[in-house]
């Protein structure tokens, strides 16, 4: 039964990171309307800031809590993923000859 639960939980889970991915979308949209902003430029701040607010808390709680290489292996890991990936789609895009 515990399975289960824990399944239920990540289904759970994935629908409200879902409907919330949805509404902080529309929400950034109505704002840069609101303000006369493009779409593009609240793309590239508040949807930004949004992508990077797991990072944020899971550093926050490893600071809170005393695990100091939890919220410094957080940043670094996240940088050298993002560099990795951006790296590997310039390379996919057009490789090197």
């Amino acid at each position: 039964m515990p399975v289960f639960f824990a399944l239920l939980a990540v289904v759970v889970g994935l629908i409200l990171l879902t409907v919330g991915a949805d509404r902080m979308i529309g929400a950034a949209v109505a704002i840069a309307r609101r303000f006369r902003l493009s779409e593009a430029v609240i793309g590239a701040t508040i949807v930004a800031g949004g992508t990077s607010m797991p990072e944020l808390v899971a550093s926050l709680g490893g600071a809170l809590g005393g695990q100091y290489g939890l919220a410094v292996g957080n940043v670094v890991g996240s940088n050298i993923f993002n560099v990795g990936m951006i790296l590997g789609l310039v390379a996919l895009i057009m490789p090197m000859q």
